[in-house]
């Protein structure tokens, strides 16, 4: 067997939006690319997604008047749990270009920005309609099969329904990959980029979740049946590092549908629906979190207290994010409240309580504003806090959106969903390289890129909302872009066609 390099081809294994990026990114360097899903459509998680993408320096954060910095994304997603800084500066540096390019590219609605947990500024961006992860993705599929169809399969294909089984290795080098479709055992012949995902859909008794987080397997999942962590283990076995694998994030707000409570796999509430001023609160009615901490934070402490938990949204902040609203409602897990005393009656709990609640929110809100750093609480991500039902967690909220008063709680119309924690986010994988290679041995493994959420050490033991998008785009972009330079050889002369002189001036952002 005879590795055949310089090539014009690379594989990408699995069909979301990292593998996409990847895809993409081969395309405009001029290369050709074939991507392996074993699913019979693409999309994955990442078309799930329901926050949006982060971003610094954006042309959409400018435009509003936002002040954010790349600095200050970096000390965020540092705090936020971030254990290798020369790889989240990658995440942080790339995130502006790359929430331009899919708007530019490929015409994307990127003008709504909110904060998340943990995040410092507004940086977090959607569109006006639908799930950001869905429409961000399906442009990029579609992108790729244009191509496809243009060029009659000589650029790009896409094949589906295809369960990739081993990498092919010749000398210590990753040179293609053997995959299962229709019964028949198929080959592909080129560098590897592994984008195929986690393993938090895995409740088998082998699984890596089994094997490293075997106390999360009573829990549900957000997370599609493929989400079996195959690219992985497929990378293990050929010698590539693999890190962080105990870190598995849980997510505080899978949604409970009130007809079939125990669902192994849950919808999940957008992280958003905190960031435009959602509160939580415990089946006594009182606000026990920092709505805006860490996740891991937010589900730790609804361990500590009594289920069932809420997320409520009044009137302005439901009105921020009404598609969302409206597509749970539909689906049967939000309910729309006419009042305050409506939802009080649901669960039992005295309207008044609710309006003490809601009124202390309030006033922590207006001290907050007055005396930024006079508060008696430690505030996350850092300074002081007014808020005391946060404050004594040792996360005091410091930011505050659509506040209410007391007083306005009886007659205030809510949209509220029952939520409770479950599987999300696998932060380890195998170990990228700020070029986004795969590891052997503490060097890169040749041939073998990752980018996604296969890949481990980009988020340390816990992953910021609005992150696990851009780690897709950013490092689908830049292993796509080191996969291209490795396959067409150091002076490129193996590149099919010349590119753009924009998209060659873009990839000054990483190839000098």
């Amino acid at each position: 067997m005879t590795a055949a390099f310089p090539t014009s081809q690379a594989i990408v294994i699995g069909g979301g939006l990292a593998g996409m990026t990847s895809a993409n990114t081969i395309l405009e360097f001029g290369g050709r690319v074939v991507v392996l899903d074993k699913s019979s459509f693409c999309g994955g998680n990442s078309s799930k997604a329901t926050s949006g993408i982060n971003g610094s320096e954006t042309r959409t954060q400018k435009t509003k008047g936002i002040k954010d910095s790349n600095d200050l994304f970096l000390s965020d997603t540092l705090s936020g749990g971030a254990k290798k800084p020369e790889i989240a500066k990658v995440l942080v540096w790339e995130s502006g270009p790359a929430v331009d390019w899919l708007m530019d590219k490929f015409n994307l609605d990127l003008s709504l920005v909110a904060r998340l947990g943990g995040h410092s500024a507004e940086r977090t961006h959607r569109g006006k309609e639908r799930f950001p992860g869905m429409t961000i993705t399906y442009a990029l599929i579609q992108m790729v099969e244009k191509i496809s169809e243009n060029s009659g399969g000589t650029m790009s294909r896409i094949v589906t329904k295809a369960r990739a089984t081993q990498l092919i290795v010749d000398k210590k080098t990753v040179i293609g990959v053997e995959y299962v479709k229709g019964g028949q055992t198929l080959r592909e012949f080129g560098p590897v980029i592994m984008c195929s995902g986690g393993f938090g859909a895995d409740f088998t008794s082998d699984s890596l979740l089994s094997k490293y987080r075997p106390d999360l397997m009573h829990l549900p999942t957000s997370n599609g049946e493929h989400c079996t962590g195959d690219g992985i283990k497929m990378g293990e076995d050929v010698g590539a590092n693999s890190l962080d694998l105990e870190w598995v994030q849980v997510h505080p707000t899978g949604l409970v549908k009130v007809d079939d409570p125990d669902a192994k796999v849950k919808f999940l509430a957008a992280e958003a629906l905190r960031g435009v001023g959602g509160l939580l609160l415990d089946a006594e009615g009182n606000r026990f979190a920092n709505e805006l901490g860490r996740r891991d934070y937010v589900t730790g402490e609804m361990w500590k207290n009594k289920a069932p938990f809420r997320l409520c949204l009044n009137k302005a902040a439901s009105d921020e994010i009404i598609w969302h609203c409206k597509h749970y409602t539909g689906r049967g897990v939000m309910k729309y409240y006419e009042s305050g005393e409506a939802l009080a009656k649901d669960m039992g709990v005295p309207v008044e309580k609710l309006a003490a609640a809601h009124q202390q929110h309030y006033e922590a809100s207006k001290k907050q504003e007055a005396d930024p750093e006079g508060g008696k609480w430690d505030a996350y991500p850092g300074g002081k806090s007014h808020d005391e039902p946060s404050g004594k967690t040792g996360v005091g909220k410091k930011f505050y959106h659509n506040v209410i008063t007391g007083a306005q709680f009886a007659k205030e119309p809510f949209y509220v969903a029952i939520i409770t924690p479950a599987i999300h986010y696998c932060m380890g994988g195998l170990e990228t390289t700020k070029d986004g290679e795969c590891m052997r041995n503490g060097k890169a493994l040749p041939g073998l890129y990752v980018a996604g959420e296969a890949a481990g050490g980009v988020h340390g033991n816990n992953r910021l909302g609005g992150n696990s998008l851009l780690d897709c785009v950013v490092f689908g972009r830049v292993a796509g872009r080191h996969c291209a330079k490795y396959a067409f050889g150091e002076d490129g002369k193996f590149r099919p066609y010349p590119i753009e002189k924009r998209d060659r001036d873009v990839s000054q952002v990483i190839i000098q």
